[in-house]
């Protein structure tokens, strides 16, 4: 079986997402750092004090204690502790970081205290989150999903902090669970996220995305989709091409190339059960779909990933300050 059958938890299980928790933050006085741009998702989190967050083509924003933010693709963006100072290069003032602490100033019970995680995707699928995503989301504390995405930012911190057995995977699963809970923030928003992400809270189409990654093996129609929305099979096509972007059928054939892919570079299952799996009734049915939309045969695109298994499924980008 392919997937998860949840749509958000199948996308992150596709990406393979690789975490690197980057050094906190403690700092006084006068401070600015500029960050480089970042390939694919930064989420950090104040778990004490102030600072102001700029971020190329955006107005600045306040960040205060308990809020959280996440950048998609950011360009270039500056953390600082007013808006009026130069910044410096943020990448040697990490590089000088020790037991996973970087500090600015003398120590002191006031000081800010900032955690950021860093998360990487597998690169022959990340457009299927990094596309959805804005390039600033921002949760404050008094916000739904706020107060869990604080409490998340604690965790982190203190296990950035200490050195502990497990420490890593710790770290790597609770930045998973912030973006898991990023997304949900950012999906209850006012301003609704394009694409499937978005698409999740109505109901109708909701309703249809989470079947269709529930039973990925089944032979779904137009009919059969519409009819679980609750419509008309015109009434849904539309209004799920409105939401997701794309056609019903187109997304679903998108969604089971994908998977395809992903399972021919990992060689675990043969091609005749990848077609089973991916609702296929025959391997020639499947080899002719995937041929149309991946530009080579089931067969071609393995042989290929045996020759250069880092092109696929291991992604070329690594997180970086």
């Amino acid at each position: 079986m392919l997937g998860f059958g949840d749509p958000v938890a199948d996308a992150i299980g596709l990406l393979r997402p690789r975490t690197v928790v980057g050094p906190s933050l403690r700092a006084v006085g006068e401070w600015a750092l500029r960050f480089d741009s970042f390939v694919h998702v930064r989420i950090g989190g104040l778990v004490r004090g102030t600072c102001w967050l700029m971020l190329e083509g955006h107005e600045p924003v306040y960040l205060q204690e308990g809020d959280t933010f996440m950048l998609g693709n950011p360009p270039p963006y500056v953390l600082a502790s007013s808006l009026d100072l130069s910044p410096r290069p943020a990448a040697p003032v990490l590089a000088s970081a020790e037991d996973g602490l970087v500090r600015i100033g003398p120590a002191s019970e006031d000081d800010l205290y900032l955690c950021i995680g860093h998360i990487a995707f597998d690169d022959s699928n990340a457009a299927l989150l990094t596309d959805l995503l804005p390039p600033l989301v921002i949760v404050r504390e008094a916000d739904p999903h706020g107060r869990q995405l604080a409490q998340l930012i604690d965790l982190l911190a203190i296990e950035v902090g200490v050195t502990a057995a497990g420490g890593p995977l710790v770290q790597n699963h609770l930045a998973q669970i912030l973006l898991v809970h990023m997304l949900r923030a950012h999906a209850g928003q006012t301003d609704r996220p394009t694409g499937w992400l978005g698409a999740l809270n109505e109901d109708g189409i909701g309703t249809a995305l989470r079947a269709m990654h529930a039973n990925l093996s089944h032979s779904w129609n137009l009919k059969e989709l519409a009819e679980l929305s609750h419509m008309s099979r015109s009434a849904f096509a539309q209004a799920f091409k409105n939401h997701v972007g794309v056609p019903p059928m187109e997304y679903l054939i998108d969604w089971r190339m994908s998977l395809a892919r992903d399972a021919l570079a990992r060689d675990t299952l043969s091609i005749a059960e990848i077609a089973r799996a991916t609702g296929y009734l025959s391997e020639s049915a499947f080899s002719t779909t995937f041929r149309r939309v991946v530009g080579s045969s089931p067969a071609q695109f393995r042989k290929q990933a045996r020759q250069w298994p880092s092109t696929f499924g291991q992604g070329a980008n690594q997180p970086r300050a």
